[in-house]
């Protein structure tokens, strides 16, 4: 049987993701820390559509949790055609101000289980001649990101990741794509301390529906992008900043920007 892996199932755009998969009837294994709120995505899903979903509660910044998950899918001949690396987390405030285990953490869930689940995942696809990758990345993988230093660098690093394997993959029937999103209205701000994004700010009103983040992701990947920038005109000139100022003002200009009040 063939199924989308989904990390970070269990809400935001990851959940949106497994509704938009089940509408094109793809089976699905959704992974998260939370099994009750993957319990009822599964249910609900199931409901609307003749599709198969298996759950797997695991969090990714444990040791050995992709090998858990490739394991488990093994031994159920469950073949992945289609990832989406979605979990992952960020924190605000100055560097130094943060907590070392919460920054290491950050570094294991967004990119080495992201690598690792890529790495398990993609030999397949190509055998097959056929596979979806979808790494979320951010808008934020353009510039530095002063306040959110180690999460923008995660995601450059995403970014830079996926690129090259699209480039490699090119003749191989897999199509890799980093999603580049900007603000989006999901519990990320919320989880990383990011109180000028509160749900009752009007930079949180502004931001993009989930929806049309994964919408715009998958048209995009279909068509063999190597990544995507949805959402409004303000993330197509945030993204472009950095080629038309020097990297040294691009810095101080987030800084300005993000500064704590």
């Amino acid at each position: 049987m063939s199924a989308a892996l989904i990390t970070g199932a269990s809400s935001g755009i990851g959940a949106v993701f497994a509704q938009e998969l089940a509408k094109q009837n793809k089976n699905l294994v959704l992974v998260a820390r939370s099994e009750e709120k993957l319990q009822q995505i599964a249910a609900t899903l199931q409901a609307q559509y003749p599709i198969s979903i298996q759950i797997i509660k695991q969090d990714l910044t444990e040791a050995d949790a992709v090998n858990q998950i490739f394991s488990k899918l093994e031994s159920q001949q469950i073949n992945i055609d289609f990832l989406v690396n979605n979990a992952g987390f960020g924190e605000y405030g100055a560097f130094t101000q943060t907590q070392w285990e919460r920054n290491q953490k950050m570094i294991q869930l967004n990119i080495l289980a992201l690598v690792e689940l890529t790495y398990k995942f993609l030999p397949s696809m190509i055998r097959n001649n056929y596979g979806r990758i979808i790494n979320v990345a951010s808008i934020a993988a353009f510039q530095p990101m002063p306040y959110v230093s180690v999460y923008g660098a995660t995601k450059a690093f995403v970014l830079s990741f996926t690129e090259a394997l699209w480039a490699e993959n090119q003749n191989t029937g897999v199509n890799i794509l980093a999603l580049c999103p900007g603000s989006t209205k999901t519990e990320f701000f919320q989880e990383a301390g990011w109180g000028q994004y509160s749900t009752n700010s009007s930079a949180y009103q502004n931001a993009d529906e989930p929806l049309t983040v994964v919408k715009i992701a998958l048209k995009a990947i279909e068509q063999g992008n190597s990544y995507s920038v949805p959402g409004n005109f303000v993330n197509q000139i945030i993204v472009n900043i950095p080629r038309l100022l020097p990297r040294k003002m691009t810095a101080k200009f987030v800084e300005q920007s993000f500064r704590p009040n």
